[in-house]
């Protein structure tokens, strides 16, 4: 059927539970593991807590997406505050495996999620996604309404420097009325 980006934000306190049902979330992702496109916590701002959680998958039917957002332990647990669910058009053409990584110290990684103008028409969505350097980025692409008919916004992963710099390069566009920039880290078994 196709790609889907999921944004399961947490709720505040828990950490813990988020701790304990590490072993029951993974066992489920690997059910999905062949289809994955890119998946990770996003982070408080020191690094030592997740926040929410990204998936980026392809997946067969309507049924699977539903079983993928809301059947997963974590969403059954009571962790998340929220799930967005959006179709992902991928502007990138690789997994998170296929990073090449950078070469550089400096910066950090993280999750951009901008979300688009009200009534902004997404054939023009390319107008709105600033040049950004294909070889720092983990998962890039558009968000569209479930029907695929909207232009949502646009989500990226990738290694920054500054994430200001790309929150201003999002904002430079006008396409976006609000833009979040998370702290993120490689997901999956350790």
């Amino acid at each position: 059927m196709g790609d889907y980006f999921f944004y399961c934000r947490d709720r505040d306190g828990s950490a813990e539970l988020r701790d304990r049902l590490v072993e029951e979330h993974w066992a489920f992702m690997d059910r999905f593991a062949d289809q994955m496109i890119a998946r990770g916590p996003t982070l408080t701002a020191d690094g030592e807590t997740a926040t929410g959680s990204v998936h980026i998958v392809d997946l067969p039917d309507p049924e699977t997406v539903t079983t993928f957002g809301y059947g997963e332990p974590n969403y059954l647990a009571g962790i998340y505050r929220s799930v967005v669910i959006r179709r992902f058009v991928d502007l990138l053409g690789r997994t998170m495996w296929d990073f090449p990584g950078s070469r550089d110290e400096a910066g950090g990684r993280y999750l951009v999620l901008a979300h688009a103008r009200p009534l902004i028409d997404w054939p023009g969505a390319a107008l709105a996604e600033p040049d950004l350097d294909r070889q720092r980025l983990i998962a890039f692409g558009r968000l569209l309404s479930e029907d695929g008919e909207d232009w949502e916004g646009t989500a990226v992963i990738g290694e920054f420097a500054d994430p200001e710099t790309v929150r201003d390069l999002f904002a430079a566009t006008g396409a976006y009325e609000r833009i979040e920039v998370h702290p993120w880290t490689f997901g999956g078994r350790r």
